[in-house]
């Protein structure tokens, strides 16, 4: 079931149990999905794939986590925990992760099959990355494990 499919389902899901809070989310989801297809279509592109539609869900999340963390601050606990759940609803709809073994292996080997040897091939590294793992892998992670593994 494609990511849209399996959102509208829930979305109809929560819905029918009465969930206000994830409903808002979903729909707030869906939102940010029918905005990345518009601008597709003005580059001609139409929808925007699975892989695009990941990245606009990490950033989705990135920006939550920022947010509950300046609420944190700000002494507003309870403005932080609606973040944290919107996070934990987003979070459903990416694909599963690479542990840290996993990841650490991958980049290993993708410096071993690129021939890097310093920060000035982070990108042939990353590039590999991505063409291997393509969602599954966190680009945010991963460019900090590579950045560290290409400087020691």
């Amino acid at each position: 079931m494609s990511l849209r499919a399996r959102l509208n389902e829930d979305l109809k899901t929560a819905m029918k149990a009465g969930q206000s809070a994830r409903v808002a989310t979903l729909r707030m989801v869906a939102a940010r999905l029918k905005d990345a297809d518009i601008a597709a279509r003005v580059r001609g592109v139409g929808q925007v794939g699975d892989d695009e539609a990941t990245a606009l869900l990490r950033g989705m999340i990135k920006s939550r986590t920022e947010s509950a963390a300046l609420y944190r601050q700000g002494n507003r606990p309870e403005l932080a925990e609606k973040e944290e759940s919107e996070i934990e609803t987003i979070r459903a709809y990416l694909p599963a992760e690479l542990d840290g073994a996993a990841l650490d292996a991958a980049i290993r080997d993708a410096i071993a099959a690129t021939g890097a040897g310093s920060m000035r091939d982070m990108g042939k590294v990353m590039a590999e990355l991505k063409a291997r793992f393509g969602a599954a892998l966190d680009p945010a992670r991963a460019g900090a494990a590579v950045k560290s593994l290409l400087s020691a």
